[in-house]
């Protein structure tokens, strides 16, 4: 059963009520432009057909009681008194956060529910799991509520929970994509503006996700590190941004950043050239050259590898395999924060089998666990069921 049919189920079984409300919000894959949001850049992610489902019911209080069916656990919160986290269970500060930032921006929102939350995103993937629950709660609060938020300020308020309330410093793209996203598209996200450019995913294209099981979790420390290093590299370039250096100008700087900081250059590399090959890879697609937009996506995972250094080896050889497989035909990826997770590969339909097989044959045998292999489409962002 999916989350959009078991989340109603399940809320009938645990409240003895029907609910009166369903929202969904789709978790992401990055086909594109890695760490580049939270350095003002480029992304071109797609929304997933798998999300989070959110269904509940107001009631005559201010209390919000929620259970959380995929780890069989419970949180209740008062909307009238101060939000703050529950410092043993992780998964309620996204609700909470995302609450307690509504208010912020609707101060008079203090409408209690119950509401059951599920969800078929793999956890620790890579694949966006948080968002797509921070942006179904968030659009759920606002129905309830009658907000005049818009989904991009839903979005941003997702953003915000994480950042403030559960303290990982992620960027923007993926509650956007997961409350923008189009069927069918890719979306190309300038991370600064918020303006977006659908591209449609070229016909007889498959989105292939090939889970490596090894879990990663962003908020311990690495990703922090990463973002503070980029900060660094754009004060030394005199920039708010790493979006607002060129690859000319990086390379004109570059030996002296590198005697400066070494770590600091590379990771300024990797986000400068990241960009560009998100501008390079819209062309690519407009044109359908699936040959350019492989080797980009290539270039794209070296850089990860060697420069921004979030790769693992797991993850280093799905690459190395899924690549062997479709040939010059498209490319494949690590997508997602890093550390584990998850890679993303573009390949004429009638080469997923070949994939799959060549992937299964060799993976487990090398690292003694198997993948899981997902075939995705493009689907539509955060909506009412």
């Amino acid at each position: 059963m999916n989350p959009q049919q078991k989340a109603p189920a399940e809320f009938k079984i645990h409240f003895q009520d029907e609910p009166e409300l369903t929202v969904y919000a789709p978790g992401r894959v990055n086909i594109i432009g890695e760490h580049t949001d939270y350095n003002d850049g480029f992304v071109m992610p797609c929304a997933i057909d798998y999300g989070t489902a959110v269904s509940g019911k107001v009631r005559s209080d201010s209390l919000f009681k929620v259970y959380a069916v995929d780890l069989d656990e419970w949180d209740e919160f008062d909307l009238q008194a101060p939000i703050e986290p529950n410092n043993n269970k992780k998964w309620t500060g996204y609700v909470r956060g995302v609450v307690k930032f509504i208010q912020e921006k609707c101060p008079g929102f203090t409408q209690g529910a119950n509401l059951v939350i599920c969800g078929n995103v793999p956890l620790g993937s890579g694949l966006s799991s948080s968002a797509a629950l921070e942006v179904s709660v968030g659009k759920f609060c606002q129905i309830i509520g009658d907000l005049p938020l818009s989904n991009v300020e839903l979005a941003l308020i997702g953003q915000k929970a994480e950042n403030k309330f559960v303290g990982c410093q992620c960027g923007n793209m993926d509650q956007l994509i997961s409350a923008l996203g189009q069927a069918d598209h890719l979306l190309m996200i300038d991370c600064r503006s918020l303006d977006t450019k659908p591209t449609p995913v070229p016909k007889d294209v498959a989105v292939m996700i090939i889970n490596s099981n090894v879990k990663h979790d962003l908020v311990s420390g690495e990703y922090n590190t990463r973002r503070q290093q980029c900060e660094k590299a754009a004060e030394f370039f005199g920039v708010k941004a790493l979006r607002d250096v060129s690859v000319e100008q990086f390379k004109a700087k570059e030996q002296e950043l590198e005697t400066l900081d070494k770590d600091v250059a590379k990771r300024a590399r990797h986000v400068v050239t990241e960009n560009q090959r998100v501008l390079d890879a819209v062309q690519a697609l407009e044109k359908g050259d699936l040959a350019a937009l492989g080797k980009l996506m290539g270039q794209s995972h070296a850089s990860m590898r060697d420069d921004f250094e979030i790769t693992v080896p797991e993850i280093d050889y799905l690459v190395e395999l899924a690549q062997e497989a479709i040939g010059g035909e498209g490319g494949a990826r690590m997508t997602g924060g890093g550390f584990g997770g998850c890679i993303v590969a573009l390949a004429p339909v009638n080469r997923v089998e070949k994939v799959r097989e060549h992937i299964a044959k060799h993976y487990k045998n090398r690292f003694g666990k198997a993948e899981t292999f997902y075939v995705c489409c493009a689907s539509q962002g955060v909506h009412k069921l």
